[in-house]
């Protein structure tokens, strides 16, 4: 029976929360893979066993659980019954041989970990047996530091798993543990990060896209739509509200000194956002703002864009520099389509010279000759919603 063996690591620091949070990336697992009807998901001894199908392909569990949040890693398994009084080693050795057969390696070690410590055999035990079955058999040397091969066996009541791979998941909290926040997405590199940030702290997204529509065309939505879709696989069902923001743009632009258009642009789309997240009960907006990396995120002008805002701005980006924001970009498979051109509004009707040093007083003034609260209105009353959802 091939089953994958699912570890996690904050969840088990949990205490007395720990059956909600288990119970929780159980839950996510069953949607990440409910179009490959496996049925068999089970939380067992600080662990969680998936039973793979005969018909299922492992490499597609493996793609699934890769972007599990909540997994801090897994094996794809052999299972072997395994006698809780009296354990026989004899089959556990064979299928351990059967794991190594076509694998290049010139050293290797044995690793197990004995979940139910009423087992007669430690793990030390089932180690050194397997190990040395294995250099018999195959004339490996074996080797405890950094060796080429690692083979991993998990003693749980009843059974044991062997694995020759250890696979690697995203970490962090299970999707839906720590309620919903609102992420202002701009199509760029940055923002679907700051996204994939909060969901591995256990968050569900809702997402915010300002447009530059009816001024520009609609290739900014398509983009976002895609990086929706992609980040979708993360937490299985995802909501888009569109905002056309090119009127109130060229309003901002009649009426108000160039210098502080972007942090007026900015401080509007703050509101509209708000209100949308309230209506989608989300506790805070997330951008992908990186300290100092443009005009619009200085310390004044974050200061200034931030007290319009009465939820709480959350900024997971904010001491990343854009290598370290590329890189997991391209980890999670979002810069490629962030790079392709597009027509954002944050382009549109730019200064040449924009205020780096804004002061509140200067932009409280300039807001009071504005139609403020008719400028929520409009985006909020126009906002289009999209759905999405993983598996499609």
């Amino acid at each position: 029976m091939h089953c994958a063996i699912v570890h996690y690591h904050e969840l088990a620091l949990k205490g007395r929360n720990r059956d909600f949070f288990e119970q929780r990336l159980v839950r996510n697992l069953r949607l990440a893979l409910r179009d490959l009807k496996i049925r068999r998901i089970e939380s067992l001894q600080g662990r969680i066993r998936v039973t793979i199908p005969d018909q299922v392909s492992p490499e597609q569990v493996v793609e699934r659980l890769r972007r599990t949040c909540g997994v801090s890693n897994f094996l794809l398994t052999e299972s072997v019954p395994l006698d809780l009084h009296a354990p026989d080693l004899t089959r556990l050795k064979q299928v351990a041989e059967q794991q190594l057969a076509g694998l290049t390696f010139h050293s290797f070690r044995v690793t197990a970990k004995r979940a139910d410590k009423r087992l007669p055999l430690t793990s030390m035990d089932v180690e050194r047996e397997v190990g040395g079955y294995l250099f018999d058999v195959t004339g490996k040397s074996v080797k405890l530091k950094q060796p080429d091969l690692t083979l991993y066996i998990e003693l749980l009541t009843h059974e044991a798993h062997i694995a020759a791979r250890k696979i690697q998941g995203p970490g962090g909290m299970p999707v839906g543990t720590s309620g919903k926040v609102a992420c202002l997405i701009s199509g760029g590199i940055d923002s679907p990060v700051a996204a994939y940030r909060m969901m591995k702290r256990g968050c569900k997204a809702v997402f915010v896209h300002f447009s530059g529509r009816p001024l520009v065309s609609r290739a900014s939505e398509e983009k976002v739509q895609e990086l929706v879709q992609l980040l979708t696989a993360y937490q299985y069902e995802s909501r888009l509200h569109i905002v056309p923001f090119g009127e109130i743009q060229r309003e901002i632009v009649a009426n108000a000194p160039a210098p502080f258009r972007v942090v007026l642009y900015r401080r509007i789309m703050i509101r509209i956002a708000q209100e949308l997240a309230r209506r989608e009960r989300c506790w805070a907006l997330v951008t992908g703002d990186s300290l100092g990396q443009v005009a619009s995120q200085t310390p004044e002008n974050l200061s200034v864009v931030e007290e319009a805002a009465e939820l709480p701005v959350l900024r997971p980006l904010i001491g990343m520099d854009k290598i370290e924001i590329t890189e997991q970009a391209q980890q999670i498979g979002s810069f490629t389509t962030s790079i392709e051109p597009d027509q954002d509004c944050c382009k549109l009707f730019v200064p040449l010279h924009p205020s780096t040093r804004t002061r509140l007083d200067d932009i409280l003034r300039i807001e009071r000759n504005l139609e403020i609260s008719a400028f929520v209105k409009q985006g909020v009353d126009k906002a289009e919603l999209s759905t999405f959802t993983f598996p499609s």
